[in-house]
């Protein structure tokens, strides 16, 4: 009977993971598919890659389930001003945006105002662009982000 219990016990929680896998491919693929087009144009217009861009924002809005991306449509962890504190009386350092393509948009003037830009701009190196953004201030461990990025997009079957 012990011996059944525990069979019991392993079967459901191992079910209980194909799910939460099952369900993370899912919000994975809506968010793609929500965002990849508006990701697409921005490519065409600031020349950076669609993937550099969905890659980013995939990882920092944890697939728009962040706190941070839905209360403030921030999909990139942008620091900024914000009026949460009036709002909902949360104290954060984020920048609020009216809405996600707003926030976009502004991670990709960002970018385009770096000095690595120019260098990159047109150019389809992934990796290259990544570690660039990374080493330029964007996040603690350049080598660690860009690697997850990568992972990520590879997971979503984007590269």
């Amino acid at each position: 009977m012990f011996v059944l219990n525990q069979y019991r016990k392993l079967i459901i929680a191992g079910a209980l993971c194909l799910i939460s896998v099952f369900n993370a491919q899912a919000q994975n693929k809506a968010y793609v598919e929500k965002y990849k087009p508006l990701c697409d144009s921005l490519s065409a217009e600031y020349g950076i890659p669609s993937n550099v861009i969905i890659g980013v924002a995939m990882l920092e809005s944890a697939n728009g389930n962040s706190k941070v991306c839905r209360l403030l449509h921030n999909h990139f962890g942008i620091v900024g001003k914000n009026n949460l504190r009036e709002t909902h009386n949360i104290k954060s350092r984020y920048k609020a945006f009216e809405n996600d393509t707003q926030s976009f948009v502004y991670f990709c003037k960002l970018v385009s105002s770096r000095k690595y830009y120019p260098k990159l701009k047109g150019t389809e190196n992934i990796n290259k662009w990544l570690f660039s953004i990374g080493r330029a201030g964007y996040c603690a461990k350049p080598k660690f982000w860009s690697r997850t990025i990568i992972t990520l997009l590879k997971k979503s079957h984007l590269l």
